[in-house]
């Protein structure tokens, strides 16, 4: 399966990415089929990326999938017209289970911390 995803460019510490489309299963760095253009996150906005548009349709055509990443991208710059955003970052189970004990913490001690308040005013 083909999949447009970006390949990290550039100087340590300041990265710039190009826009591939490659074979899902290869590595980023290894060959791929086009180079579809450049995003650079540290430039001003009107030359932070650099597309081949019509490029771009044709290989979203043709049935190739895109990265979540790529996939936000071209909903901000409205390459393509779904209106769900995909989620790029994963969680993983043990991450997710502190930030739900943590949520439900918090909720148990936000009652206390108002009533002291109140308590104060009075």
């Amino acid at each position: 399966m083909l999949t447009i995803r970006l390949q990290r460019v550039g100087k340590a510490k300041h990265p710039t990415y190009r826009l591939i489309i490659s074979e899902k299963a290869r590595d980023t760095q290894y060959n791929y089929l086009e180079l579809l253009g450049t995003f650079d996150p540290h430039a001003k906005e009107d030359k932070q990326m650099i597309f081949k548009t019509d490029r771009i349709k044709y290989w979203l055509e043709k049935g190739s999938q895109t990265s979540n990443t790529v996939h936000n991208l071209f909903m901000k710059h409205g390459i393509i017209g779904e209106a769900k955003k995909k989620k790029s970052v994963y969680i993983s189970k043990k991450r997710t289970a502190k930030l739900v004990e943590k949520k439900k913490s918090a909720k148990v001690e936000t009652p206390a911390a108002e009533v002291k308040i109140e308590e104060k005013t009075a």
